[in-house]
């Protein structure tokens, strides 16, 4: 059974995929995009890339850190679920792409939603932010179960 994430892994796991999303921030116009478009849909990504059982509901922080998010109506996290729970987390950097009046309101924007997203993270039950209650999904850290092998007497 898996349980609830604790707030450093899951504050942890953002702190990497924002790291990998500013990667491309140095080419201009579209490097900005490409990263916004990364945090909006990183908790799909991967497994639709690559497929693999291992990337399932994982962006590449949360797969670091043994987490992962889950759809509590059972259902796999596809790219809409995911851009509902992390759009309150991207709608600043979207903003910012806007030259000039976005580059002020846009981080600002991105502060305000961080800081009620964390504030919601610490004071939640579950430690569901707004983006998990509007999508329906909740963070957990992945238990793996080992499996005894039966010892045949000899």
């Amino acid at each position: 059974m898996n349980k609830k994430a604790e707030a450093f892994p899951r504050i942890l796991a953002y702190l990497i995929d924002l790291l990998i999303a500013w990667l491309p921030v140095f080419i201009p116009v579209i490097g900005a995009l490409f990263g916004s478009l990364y945090l909006l849909f990183k908790d799909a990504l991967m497994y639709r890339i690559t497929g693999r059982e291992e990337w399932k509901n994982r962006s590449i922080g949360k797969k670091l850190l043994d987490l992962e998010v889950v759809n509590l109506d059972g259902e796999i996290v596809d790219l809409t679920v995911s851009a509902k729970r992390n759009l309150p987390l991207t709608i600043g950097n979207f903003i910012a792409v806007v030259p000039f009046v976005g580059w002020v309101i846009g981080p600002a924007t991105a502060f305000v939603l961080t800081v009620v997203e964390l504030i919601m993270v610490l004071s939640n039950e579950d430690g569901r932010r707004l983006g998990d209650l509007w999508a329906d999904t909740k963070v957990v850290k992945v238990v793996e179960v080992e499996l005894e092998e039966d010892i045949v007497p000899k």
